[in-house]
């Protein structure tokens, strides 16, 4: 299915409610839209821009974002959403690789991006400055097929080079059904805020609220501020918006601080490691507010899901242990946790967590790189190998230890850093918390513990150890703690445990 082909639809039905907004003013109905995106999807096609090749969107959050992908989608193209955030080199490298035609951009990055081109035949078009409304006869959508590769998603990449996922019409479709069956339902009346980059986790929610007319909202900061998501949700709402645990974290503190939440409907929350003492504040601070969804770009926001209503329940005896994990398997993929060796591992035993499903990508982009490879690697008998080790309960809850990289091996034993994290956040004075292995010539690698205080808050070593040799077993208490002002994150507000890795190297030269 064309997600052009939804817009229409909604048009249908919809053709007067208020499509896009840029704060609290409304900057197009769902008709206005829906001419723009045909009219963007003419001039594509007079650009000499074809089905199936790739258009890059290098902007910053913008109500012209959605009518640039649904002007790419409505011809046939293939979107390449880059975050704005990357360097224009970072996003230079993946236009070629993509072999983007043209890149819609934002003016304030268009020069730096042209340079870092150094002449590649893409061609660079403001997204400021979208064609005008032809009137010219405007062409239906597109007929793309399931198995169509619409969005190519470009992962992270905090270690190499990123690579791109193939994200098919098929892939797109069962993770917007998915929403509405694990996640949330969408009524006509709500908005969605797009606080996180649209060219990732919070770009991929566009798709359920166009199907049901819903608005989109940018703050105008087009990215996250606590409070001007406050304000803007008590002027729009109700809103949802995805969010990182560190966006979480600021959204509660500011309103512990002023309230005024009340706008605000559903918080979905994924992409790091949300920390057991900080969701269990946030339901005490903001009440039944949170979703928790696990996901990667190889199968898009819909790996497992931890309901509003599982979040928010403390009337289980094992209602911890739930809250700790990240949910159960979403309707249309299947879990399991697997050994180094490749068998499936008991209930409670960690392991590699495993997924299977038509959610699952289509496959990496070959294009400067080894696509081909990669996905042999990451594919395995049509299992995707995330690399996260977790492990599974009796009821079919996932819970997430670490990155299979990031396991700290100590004398032979495993000690995963987020179990030693949720411990020290525990105490009060504990902002963040970040935990890395350092080598060590006696057992190979030791526990260090990188900590953020609260503001004007110091807490001796000491104090720190008591609570993990109170809560955990000795060997996997931290040997060093080391307090630094905040801890390094990536773009999408992950901590880079590799630049942790790097500092304790410096260190100990």
């Amino acid at each position: 299915m064309n997600p052009a082909e939804w817009l229409n639809r909604t048009v249908d039905v919809f053709l007067d409610r208020p499509a896009l907004l840029l704060g609290n003013t409304v900057v197009a109905n769902y008709g206005a839209l829906a001419a723009r995106v045909a009219s963007l999807a003419g001039w594509l096609a007079r650009s000499g821009i074809t089905p199936g090749d790739r258009v890059a969107v290098f902007a910053k959050n913008c109500p012209e974002y959605l009518i640039a992908l649904y002007g790419i989608w409505h011809l046939g193209a293939v979107a390449v959403p880059i975050n704005a955030k990357l360097h224009p080199r970072e996003a230079a490298w993946i236009i070629g690789d993509a072999e983007a035609r043209l890149c819609f951009v934002s003016s304030d990055m268009a020069e730096d991006l042209a340079e870092a081109l150094n002449g590649a035949s893409c061609a660079l078009q403001p997204i400021a400055d979208l064609p005008p409304v032809s009137d010219l006869p405007r062409t239906a959508p597109h007929p793309t097929l399931p198995n169509d590769v619409i969005w190519l998603f470009y992962t992270s990449g905090t270690t190499g080079r990123p690579k791109g996922v193939m994200l098919t019409a098929l892939n797109l479709t069962l993770m917007t059904l998915s929403y509405l069956a694990d996640v949330d339902d969408v009524a006509p009346e709500d908005a969605i805020l797009y606080a996180a980059p649209m060219s990732h986790g919070a770009g991929l929610y566009n798709f359920v609220h166009i199907m049901r007319g819903a608005r989109h909202v940018v703050p105008l900061s087009a990215g996250f501020d606590a409070q001007e998501v406050l304000e803007l949700s008590a002027e729009v709402g109700p809103i949802s918006m995805f969010a990182a645990p560190t966006m979480v974290r600021r959204l509660v503190d500011a309103a512990r601080e002023s309230g005024g939440f009340e706008g605000i409907k559903t918080v979905i929350y994924g992409g790091g490691p949300m920390y057991l003492a900080d969701i269990v504040e946030a339901v005490e601070v903001m009440g039944p507010r949170f979703v928790q969804i696990y996901g990667q770009g190889e199968c898009p926001m819909a790996i497992t899901s931890l309901t509003r209503a599982e979040v928010a329940d403390r009337s289980a005896p094992n209602w911890k242990a739930r809250l700790g994990s990240v949910g159960r398997a979403q309707s249309c993929v299947r879990l399991r946790i697997l050994r180094a060796d490749g068998t499936e591992a008991d209930t409670g035993e960690v392991g590699e967590v495993a997924v299977q499903g038509t959610l699952v990508m289509a496959g990496y982009w070959t294009g400067h790189s080894n696509g081909a490879e990669s996905t042999a690697k990451a594919i395995r008998d049509g299992w995707l190998m995330t690399g996260d080790m977790g492990a599974l309960d009796a009821d079919g809850y996932l819970t997430l230890h670490d990155r299979s990289k990031d396991v700290i091996i100590s004398g032979g034993t495993n000690i995963y850093p987020r179990e030693v994290e949720e411990v020290l956040l525990t105490h009060p004075d504990v902002h963040e918390v970040s935990v890395v292995g350092r080598p060590d010539p006696e057992w190979g690698e030791d526990v260090v513990a990188f900590v953020v205080f609260r503001p004007d808050a110091a807490v001796p070593e000491a104090e720190l150890d008591a609570l993990c040799l109170a809560n955990i077993a000795r060997f996997k208490r931290p040997k060093s703690y080391y307090v630094v002002p905040e801890l390094p994150k990536n773009n999408y507000g992950k901590v880079l445990k590799n630049a942790l890795r790097d500092q304790l190297k410096e260190m100990t030269k």
